[in-house]
């Protein structure tokens, strides 16, 4: 077994062996432009774009005329957003979001706030759940979309797809998810749920990184944008641009292979997850699970170590690669937006730690993973004067602390 052991999946995964191979072959022999329409070269690339396409639509049940490709998941999120609010701006200027979505959304949301529109931000209970009611409540005749996360990237919660569709579609109001977790590793149905639009991309379900897609409903009812980059009207003047075809490839494979194996991949997560999560908790206390008991990623794991400073754990597992908060905020040395939104304090927020069980895991290194938790995790504690006076029976909060 090697060192460092990965196991920050939700941040990005390696390539799958089987993707490299299907994109190979266009970096160098297949490498023509799929825009060029006069030559053997452009039209190799085109067909092995549209086949992906094709893989890509299928995997949310979509049809593949309804994929429009991007660089990533924060490009198809803003198109989403600001392409709705741009096209629909004569029909209303308001949006329902969480504030536990991804930043692409929520720094999306707020620059549309400057601009005249009006977001409201959903209530959360503890396990970082929407309230269906407030919801429907919150939805008035200017509001526009609603933007809902499939999976959450750090707690990992699933929100309830099929009824935010059912009620979006009852009212009339363009339904957006930021499927990008999700993906692979729930159901997700774009006909069944109701959904206009869906973000996802391709690194993390071990494809390529700087390829990803959106999906916009063509019919019933049919999904308007205002593109947001311009020049050569590519993908149906939605997003111009010389297409990534090698990335593409690998996105379509993918998704290919997800599908096949999304069951037994989907149980192998959960086992490792489950087996790491009783091997933490049966070894030491005062640990604390965030995000849903069950409703959640089955390779998510968020848990909270009281008494234990998070930065030090993080240095003490320095052969284990996970993450204290979200991948594109942890440069950041403030407690994670999702979990003050849950409301957990601001001591058990920085003691969080995000372990992303990925398909290339084995049991073996989270064996290892579980050993060297404890290990570090009760030298901390033995060092903490806090932990100390908690085993005494003292009620920390309780402190009145002295300044000078």
């Amino acid at each position: 077994m090697k060192t460092p052991i990965y196991l920050d999946n939700h941040a990005t995964t390696s390539v799958d062996p089987r993707v490299l191979e299907a994109m190979l072959p266009f970096f160098s022999e297949t490498f023509g432009n799929a825009a060029s329409r006069n030559h053997a070269f452009g039209w190799a690339a085109e067909e092995g774009v549209e086949e992906a396409r094709a893989q890509i639509a299928a995997i949310v049940g979509a049809g593949a005329k309804e994929v429009v490709f991007t660089s990533g998941a924060t490009e198809s999120d803003n198109l989403a957003l600001v392409g709705v609010a741009e096209f629909y701006k004569d029909k209303g200027n308001h949006i329902i979001t969480a504030p536990t979505e991804h930043k692409a959304i929520l720094d999306t949301c707020h620059m549309l706030e400057q601009r005249g529109y009006e977001i409201t931000y959903l209530d959360l209970d503890q396990h970082g759940s929407i309230d269906l009611d407030q919801l429907a409540q919150a939805i008035t005749d200017k509001t526009i979309l609603v933007s809902l996360m499939a999976a959450n990237n750090e707690i990992g919660t699933i929100h309830p797809l099929k009824e935010i569709g059912r009620i979006t579609r009852e009212r009339g109001v363009l339904f957006h998810t930021d499927a990008t977790q999700g993906v692979g590793h729930m159901d997700i149905d774009v006909e069944e749920m109701n959904i206009d639009l869906a973000s996802y991309t391709a690194h993390k379900i071990y494809g390529p990184k700087g390829c990803g897609a959106l999906y916009v409903r063509r019919r019933k009812p049919r999904t308007r944008l205002t593109p947001i980059i311009h020049g050569g009207g590519h993908e149906r003047g939605l997003r111009s641009g010389t297409l990534n075809v090698p990335g593409i490839i690998g996105f379509g494979k993918a998704c290919e292979i997800m599908q096949a194996e999304g069951v037994a991949g989907r149980e192998h997560l959960l086992y490792l997850r489950d087996r790491l999560h009783q091997g933490i908790t049966h070894e030491i206390g005062e640990v604390y699970l965030n995000g849903h008991p069950t409703e959640r990623h089955p390779g998510n794991l968020n848990l909270s170590f009281a008494y234990v400073e998070g930065e030090s754990l993080l240095m003490g597992i320095s052969d284990i690669a996970v993450s204290s908060g979200s991948a594109c905020t942890s440069a950041s040395l403030e407690p994670s937006y999702v979990l003050r939104s849950l409301g957990v304090g601001v001591e058990l927020a920085h003691s969080s730690i995000r372990f992303g069980v990925g398909r290339f895991n084995t049991e073996e290194e989270i064996d290892f993973v579980i050993k060297r938790m404890v290990e570090v995790v009760s030298r901390l504690r033995e060092m903490s004067p806090l932990y100390e006076l908690a085993q005494d029976g003292v009620d920390i909060s309780k402190i009145q602390w002295n300044q000078h």
